[in-house]
């Protein structure tokens, strides 16, 4: 394991790829499509920030199109700090209520300008019927 010092970090990385992992089937999925998009942006002073969405969102004209929604996107926002090979946040503010007030933990590695983050195991409020998932996404940093 190489240490990442809080300066690897620190700036604007693009997301890549979001695929998910079903802890009961071993099957990996990409619930965002093959094609996402968003940032996350780490800054000087400590807070990151999320936003990632699925590939082809389309504005919704409808309630049940309006909540379907909810399953291609995250974002959230707070004060990380680094332990070791992963950061933990500490939510303010969520895209999903249910996190605010929590710390997120996200392993990750950093190799040149690309980044590999892994969620701990969770039921995703996005995805629950997969039950025990995690997540794995690259970053490639843009600033």
């Amino acid at each position: 394991m190489s240490m990442t010092s809080d300066n690897d970090l620190i700036g604007t990385w693009k997301l890549k790829t979001y695929i998910v992992e079903i802890q009961s089937t071993g099957q990996k999925i990409y619930p965002m499509g093959l094609h996402p998009q968003g940032y996350a942006i780490f800054t000087a002073n400590g807070r990151v920030m999320f936003a990632l969405t699925g590939e082809g969102r389309l504005p919704a004209k409808t309630d049940a199109e309006m909540a379907n929604l909810h399953k291609t996107i995250v974002s959230y926002t707070g004060p990380y700090r680094i332990e070791g090979d992963q950061w933990v946040t500490s939510v303010e503010v969520a895209w999903n209520p249910e996190w605010v007030g929590t710390e997120q933990r996200r392993h990750f590695q950093i190799h040149g300008n690309e980044m590999l983050v892994t969620t701990t195991w969770r039921v995703m409020p996005n995805w629950q019927e997969w039950g025990m998932q995690r997540s794995i996404l690259n970053f490639e940093k843009v600033q």
